[in-house]
């Protein structure tokens, strides 16, 4: 039996409103599985090897719920631009490079290196509509070892002549792609219409037959602006809301249902959402960069919403999930600020709660050390000035505000360090 002990201070987040903080502790894990945390090593543990990392913080890896992982190279390019000139300038004509391998290839192999970099196991990507390109990324996640879902994304309207297909292309390659991707383990396919606009409503109803043949969720942005809310209910004028598209597809019956952004979502969207209990993945970075806007996380927390967070690099312009739990928490503040009547601040509990256990909830048992949660942990040094001494919750929460991938000291998954 493979079990391993690490010492340090333990931090997890058990739930929205609790920090669990065990210092100068161990943590005994079993198969790749927590086992428990003990202020001693356990009398049945005295002859296993410790791996002693003293006042450094082991944390649970991080949950990337929404991520252009085609954007990478775009990263911190167009940032002065809203949402429809930065599509239409640069991110369009850069996704339709996909369809040369080479470059396909050079930009998943960095994106998903930095993912392991900067301490993101779990993630929920977005790729393009070329199929060759979307099977390398997601045996790429694979070998990594990484979670995931990898979509294939459909688009056949409302969409550049470079960068579009047919209907009966779409759903045809989609088809090719989910069929090659049964009974994978870590990393799972999932359905990625672009968005409304620029789908129709003979391609959003295929996938939903799609998604009821290969068991598979669906992963798709909603309400992230005025502009895409009003514009989903023109070209679909028979339906009363955004999600209530994809509800009557059947896309929410078959595996998660992850939408990005959720800002302006009416109460039909939050009734839809909660009865299928869909993610919400707030993108703080993109909604400072290009979207107008700001989810109501607290609101949404308070009427039973799963709340997570997302990168979405290239709207965002970081792939470090741990600086989105600080921005999620700037945000909210501003949001208290200008609509005190609509939110309230969240807690750096709350974020990081929502970037690890409640995200990672889409995968599996992971986010969290409660026994019987898979160990895919971080080592963070401890962030503390010669000085003086910091508790384990300064510590984590000045790692989120000013820390990079040079603070993570250790990664693990499942129990194997990397």
């Amino acid at each position: 039996m493979s079990i391993i002990i690490l010492h340090g201070d333990i931090v997890y987040a058990p739930s929205a409103d609790e920090l669990a903080i065990h210092e100068n502790s161990y943590i005994v894990v079993k198969e790749g599985c927590v086992e428990g945390i003990y202020p001693e090593v356990p009398e049945q543990y005295k002859g296993v090897p410790v791996t002693d990392y003293g006042r450094k913080m082991i944390i649970p890896a991080f949950s990337d719920l929404h991520v252009h992982a085609s954007q990478y190279v775009q990263r911190g390019i167009g940032m002065d631009c809203l949402l429809s000139d930065w599509l239409n300038n640069y991110t369009f004509p850069q996704e339709s490079r996909f369809s040369d391998m080479e470059y396909a290839k050079n930009c998943y192999d960095a994106f998903v290196d930095d993912l392991i970099r900067h301490g993101t196991f779990h993630v929920n990507a977005f790729a393009t509509i070329h199929r060759e390109a979307t099977d390398y990324l997601f045996n790429r996640l694979e070998e990594k070892g990484l979670y995931g879902y990898v979509g294939k994304v459909n688009m056949d309207c409302n969409s550049p002549d470079f960068l579009i297909e047919t209907t009966e292309e779409s759903l045809r390659e989609t088809e090719v792609y989910l069929d090659s991707h049964k009974g994978s383990k870590r990393v799972k396919a999932i359905l990625a219409p672009r968005f409304a606009p620029t789908c129709s409503k003979p391609l959003i109803d295929g996938l939903g037959k799609l998604a009821a043949k290969y068991a598979c969720g669906v992963h798709t942005h909603l309400v992230e602006s005025l502009w895409e809310a009003e514009e989903a209910l023109r070209l679909f004028p028979e339906y009363g809301s955004d999600a209530e598209i994809y509800e009557r597809a059947g896309l929410m019956n078959h595996g998660p249902s992850i939408f990005a952004h959720v800002i302006f979502p009416s109460k039909e969207d939050i009734r839809i959402l909660k009865k299928h209990g869909s993610y919400a993945v707030h993108c703080p970075d993109a909604t400072t960069n290009i979207i107008a806007g700001i989810m109501p996380v607290q609101r949404l927390n308070e009427q039973g919403m799963k709340i997570t967070l997302g990168s979405d690099i290239a709207g965002g312009h970081g792939i470090a999930i741990y600086k989105q739990v600080a921005r999620a928490v700037q945000l909210s503040k501003l949001k208290e600020f200008y609509e005190p009547s609509e939110s309230k601040t969240i807690t750096l509990t709350q974020a990081f709660y929502h970037a690890t256990k409640e995200a990672g909830s889409a995968f599996g048992k992971v986010g969290s050390f409660e026994k019987g949660y898979l160990f895919n942990a971080l080592v963070i040094d401890t962030m503390e000035d010669p000085w003086m001494t910091m508790t384990a919750e300064e510590r984590l929460e000045r790692f989120c505000y000013i820390g990079d991938d040079r603070n993570i000291r250790a990664r693990y998954i499942e129990g194997r360090e990397l």
